[in-house]
């Protein structure tokens, strides 16, 4: 073999090695709701030294057809990686006029590069229909609404707080006791902890003690029209720094803002403002960084349990 093509060959082998599955694994035959069988997650990829980093970037609350959704989509327009959203696509009913107009000319423009979750607004529509239509498979299979995939060493879930919580709780333990993954990260819309004025959904508690059980490490949320970051904790809302969960709550899309009458325990910022949040998953932790259109950021970084 001519050496050109050897070195060519053994270049793709190289890329191979770190080339990480996104495609959204639904519910298995064995669980409550049908759908395509999960592969087993392998070993964390091999990383050179210094470590690769996946980008994963987004936020919630979104499609308003006003500038302030044009102003988030245009930072995610300089921004590479995979986009995720927290939910609440199309204001005000999630209907497929409102996805069309408000939703697509904007963070629209990523929606092949988007896994996404649902929120309530995409439930005011029966069965949550053009949220799924819109999204296709990147919203999972089988119109359940919560799925997982592999972003370089993380394994990462999309959960639907709007949907049945002990389906989802099964589901969740049989896909985190088949994980060989090092870290994980889940989202969905309602968020266990929150220091805004929207109602709260407790059954996602149930959600939280499986992940923290299994040694989770992120869960994103939004609901809240504001960003705020917690301190690790576990499902009882008690600080813990070993193997607690960090919560973020970015419900910064674009949607009017809320503000916030109290700090609840253990929330360590807080900001009024629309923005992003970038998360950089690396083999053996993560960097995050909130990105506002205007005004204060935040960042940080935190390892894996």
């Amino acid at each position: 073999m001519p050496v050109r093509w050897l070195g060519a060959v053994l270049a793709a082998c190289f890329a191979c090695l770190h080339c990480g599955s996104q495609t959204p694994v639904g519910p298995t035959p064995a669980d409550p709701i049908p759908g395509p069988s999960p592969p087993i997650a392998g070993e964390p990829p091999v990383l050179p030294p210094g470590g690769m980093t996946e980008v994963f970037v987004g936020a919630g609350d979104i499609g308003t057809c006003d500038p302030n959704s044009e102003a988030t989509a245009r930072l995610l327009d300089s921004i590479g990686g995979t986009v995720f959203t927290l939910g609440d696509h199309a204001y005000p009913t999630g209907s497929a006029h409102e996805f069309q107009a408000c939703y697509d000319p904007t963070w629209g423009r990523h929606r092949s590069r988007t896994r996404p979750s649902p929120g309530n607004h995409d439930y005011e529509q029966r069965g949550a229909g053009p949220y799924f239509d819109y999204f296709g498979a990147n919203a999972g299979f089988g119109g359940v609404g919560y799925y997982s995939f592999e972003l370089g060493s993380w394994l990462v879930l999309s959960l639907n707080s709007n949907a049945s919580i002990p389906a989802q709780v099964t589901w969740l333990k049989n896909i985190l006791g088949r994980s060989r993954n090092r870290c994980t990260l889940a989202y969905w819309h309602h968020p266990l902890y929150a220091s805004g004025p929207s109602a709260r959904v407790s059954a996602v508690r149930d959600l939280w003690e499986v992940l923290y059980d299994a040694g989770a490490e992120v869960v994103l949320s939004s609901h809240d029209h504001l960003y705020e970051r917690f301190a690790p904790q576990d499902d009882e809302g008690r600080v813990d720094p070993e193997r607690g969960i960090r919560q973020f709550v970015v419900g910064t899309g674009g949607a009017a803002l809320h503000a916030s009458t109290h700090r609840i325990p253990n929330s360590e910022v807080l900001i009024i403002g629309f923005g992003v949040l970038k998360l950089s998953l690396s083999s053996d932790g993560y960097d995050w960084e909130f990105i506002p259109v205007f005004g204060q950021g935040d960042a940080g970084s935190g390892r894996c349990h």
